[in-house]
Formats: C-alpha cells, sequence, structure tokens
C-alpha cells in the first residue's frame, strides 16, 4: 500500500477501475500518511477526514456497481486554502480572514466532487496568494522537497507540497503570477496555468480577477490533463501517441535568460538539448515588446489587488506579514488613468506576442531563474526577500501578462522546470506537446 502514496493519480484510478485498489483502503492510507507525517501541519491547514471518509466510499460502491464517473473516481487530491469548502475553514493564508466558514463549495470543487475524487483537506499558501515565494510567518510555510530550510515556492505551497511528499495524488491551486508553476517547478512537479477566464473562479478567494487563474500541480502531464477535465466538467486531452518530430519551438530570449542562475541555466539548456534529439526544432526568439509588458506588472497587479483589498487590510494591516502588506499597498502608488493606460499598453504587447509567437507550437523558457531560497534569510533580510520575490515570479508572469497557457514540467535537475508557453484556450494542444516534451526529459 506503501506504493500507492508515490503512484500518478492516473494510475490510481485505474487500479480502482481494475479491482486492483479499493478507494476506502487509498483514502485511509493517504489519511494515516498525512496524520503521520512530520510536516503534516506545515503542509495542510486543515485535513478533512470526515469529508474524505465518505467520498472514497461512495467512490467504493461506484466502483463495485461499475458507475466509475471519471479515471479519477475515488482518488485523493489536496486543495489550496483560497477554494471555498462547506463547513470548513478557507481563510487564504491569512489573519485578515480568521474564521472565515463558507457554506458552499467552490464550483471547481463542486466539479470535481461530482466527478468522484476525493477532497483530503486545505493545503496552505502564501498570505491572499500574493507572493511567489510561499514564505507565510502569519500561518505556516510549508518545506520544499529538496531542503526543509528553503521555501517551496508559491503562492500554492502547501499544493506542491502536498504531492511532492506523498500526501496527495494531486493538488489543486491558483496561478495569478506563476502561483502553480513555481512551487511545482520548485518541487519536481508538473504544474498546469490554464487561461484567464476559462475555468470558473466562482467560490475562489481573489487576488486579481483579470489574472487569477485555476490549475492542477500533478505527477505527470496525463494526471494534469485529467485534472483540467475534472474542474470544468469537460473531456481530458487525448495524449496518445504525442511525438516531438516535426514540433517547432521558440527558445525565448527576451527578459527570460535575464539573471539566470547557473543550475536553471544548465538544466534549461540540457533539456533543449534533449527536445532537440528527440526530432523537435528549436529557434532563438526575441520579442522586444515584452520587456514592455514586464514593466507595467506594478500598475496592473497591485492596483488591481489593492483594490479588491483595501478596505479589509486597512480595518487591520497589523494582522498581515509585513512584506506581503507593502506589496498591496504599492497598489496606491498608481492612477485610475495610469491602471487603463497600462492595460491598453498591455493588450498592444500581447499582440506583438501573438505576431512573433505564432509559427511556433510552444514558447520555451526556463520556469524559474532562480532556486528555493533559504527560509530565515528571506525572514530576515527585506531586500533579500523583494529580489527573489520579483525573480522567482519574472519568467512564469510572462504567461499571465501575455493571456497564455502554461506548463512547467521537470527537467532532472532539482528544482529546475522547463516552461511551455501556448496561445490562450490551447490547453488540450499544449498537453499534448509536454507529453512528448515529458517522455524527452524522462
Amino acid at each position: 500500500m506503501q506504493d500507492w502514496l508515490t503512484m500518478t493519480a492516473s494510475d490510481l484510478g485505474r487500479g480502482i477501475g481494475a479491482g486492483e485498489i479499493d478507494a476506502v483502503e487509498l483514502t485511509e492510507c493517504y489519511l494515516d500518511a498525512i496524520d503521520a507525517h512530520p510536516h503534516r501541519d506545515r503542509i495542510y491547514a486543515r485535513v478533512t477526514h470526515d469529508r474524505a471518509r465518505a467520498e472514497a466510499k461512495a467512490a467504493q460502491e461506484r466502483a463495485r456497481l461499475d458507475l466509475r464517473r471519471s479515471l479519477l473516481d475515488g482518488v485523493p487530491i489536496s486543495w489550496k486554502d483560497l477554494f471555498d469548502t462547506a463547513g470548513v475553514g478557507t481563510e487564504a493564508g491569512s489573519a485578515l480572514l480568521k474564521g472565515r466558514v463558507p457554506d458552499a463549495d467552490a464550483v471547481v470543487l463542486r466539479n470535481a466532487t461530482a466527478m468522484g475524487t476525493v477532497c483530503l483537506g486545505k493545503t496552505h499558501m502564501s498570505e491572499l496568494a500574493f507572493s511567489g515565494l510561499g514564505l507565510n510567518p502569519i500561518t505556516d510555510t510549508p518545506p520544499c522537497v529538496h531542503d526543509e530550510a528553503a521555501v517551496p515556492g508559491g503562492s500554492s505551497s502547501g499544493a506542491a507540497a502536498s504531492v511532492a511528499w506523498n500526501l496527495a495524488a494531486c493538488g489543486i491551486g491558483s496561478d495569478t503570477g506563476g502561483s502553480v508553476r513555481i512551487p511545482s517547478a520548485w518541487n519536481d512537479l508538473v504544474g498546469l496555468k490554464t487561461t484567464s477566464g476559462r475555468i470558473s473562479l466562482e467560490g475562489v478567494v481573489p487576488l486579481c480577477l483579470k489574472f487569477d487563474t485555476v490549475g492542477p500541480l500533478a505527477r505527470s502531464v496525463e494526471d494534469a490533463a485529467q485534472m483540467l477535465a475534472l474542474l470544468e466538467g469537460g473531456t481530458p486531452a487525448d495524449l496518445r501517441g504525442a511525438s516531438l518530430r516535426g514540433r517547432r519551438f521558440a527558445a525565448l530570449q527576451t527578459v527570460a535568460l535575464d539573471d539566470l542562475r547557473d543550475a536553471p541555466g544548465a538544466a534549461y539548456e540540457s533539456a533543449l538539448q534533449r527536445l532537440a534529439d528527440a526530432g523537435a526544432e528549436i529557434v532563438p526568439l526575441e520579442v522586444p515588446e515584452l520587456a514592455d509588458a514586464m514593466e507595467l506588472s506594478g500598475a496592473l497587479y497591485t492596483t488591481e489587488a489593492y483594490g479588491l483589498w483595501r478596505d479589509v487590510i486597512e480595518a487591520n494591516p497589523e494582522a498581515m506579514f509585513s512584506e506581503i502588506l507593502e506589496r498591496f499597498r504599492a497598489g496606491r502608488n498608481y492612477s485610475g488613468p495610469e491602471y487603463v493606460a497600462a492595460w491598453a499598453k498591455l493588450e498592444s504587447c500581447r499582440a506583438a506576442w501573438d505576431a512573433a509567437t505564432a509559427g511556433f507550437d510552444a514558447v520555451l523558457a526556463p520556469t524559474a531563474p532562480i532556486t528555493p531560497p533559504n527560509l530565515e534569510r528571506l525572514l530576515k533580510d527585506h531586500d533579500y526577500f523583494v529580489s527573489e520575490n520579483l525573480l522567482a515570479l519574472r519568467n512564469t508572469r510572462i504567461g499571465n501578462l501575455m493571456g497564455l497557457a502554461a506548463l512547467t514540467l521537470p527537467t532532472g535537475t532539482p528544482s529546475c522546470g522547463l516552461m511551455l508557453l501556448s496561445p490562450p484556450d490551447t490547453e488540450e494542444m499544449l498537453l499534448r506537446v509536454g507529453a512528448a516534451v515529458e517522455a524527452a526529459l524522462t
């Protein structure tokens, strides 16, 4: 049964379907592992034992009657603590929301539950999802799977840790500037950033509604494809026969390679070589307008975030982690006309991006230019926190600013991911390409 804890969600689902794995025993195996784990309280904000057992029992009965609702029917997964969960605290990693208990599930949780997944509980996260590092002294900071003294990436920090530490078969997170992809990369997982507007945000605690997205942190591309379908009630992408032969990729030069540290740089070059060896054509690409778009981040993100949260924050600012409070309050620096002008300029940059990348199956870049920084140093050194947080989010934010679908895959070098970017609403194509890339990198 211990092998179950390291299997992909899809393989667990196949085992349930074949009668080789019992959904109740599987859920008990995960709950036992969670409760016995030394980092349980650093990873899970709340464990939903009763709900998990009830859902597993129902999945067991469906399997007995050959009425399974999806491949992942009966598979236990975790949920970031910003997805409303009926009758269970949903506090988004912030003392500002302490005691908040919604009376209904978020739409995505409702969808996934209807298709048979088992909810193990709610995972820790960066406060109000506003950091790429995963550091949260207000609630707790999960450990990186490669270094317990390092941060795991954020803001879906606990979602990544739950999967990487074998305490969930898959985790569901959100991505506003990289919050699925950074923790996935730093914990050697597959992370899918979906297109803005594709998946419902109803019942999801917001940060920036124009950029917020929902996506899975998983052990394989297949798992990510399966979870995408369940989150929106759709059909999984067909990954069969995926190949890199004839694929044409752009290797992004603009912004993405600036200040690239040694380990991510070497991992990226090695990954590109393996893709070329597998038959892909890789073309260096400059998109000068991207640099202009990156300069708009402050006006676009902090203005909306502070606009949404100003009244709540200013009613109790001392309850917040000072670094996150400062990020929110930066939104006071921009006027309404500046915000509108920034969006107009961003739309122009997006058009330039679309034109420059139209001939490629995907654009490639290192997921993050840095590896996980030390937790204690981040707490003690303000300048270090600011510089590392901005670098952590720099490459992933390209996908959010340009309105793209994005996928990160492990390269085989610890905490170093390869990011694939594709046009909006092309997740199925991206996952198919990703499956071929995954095979080449494994």
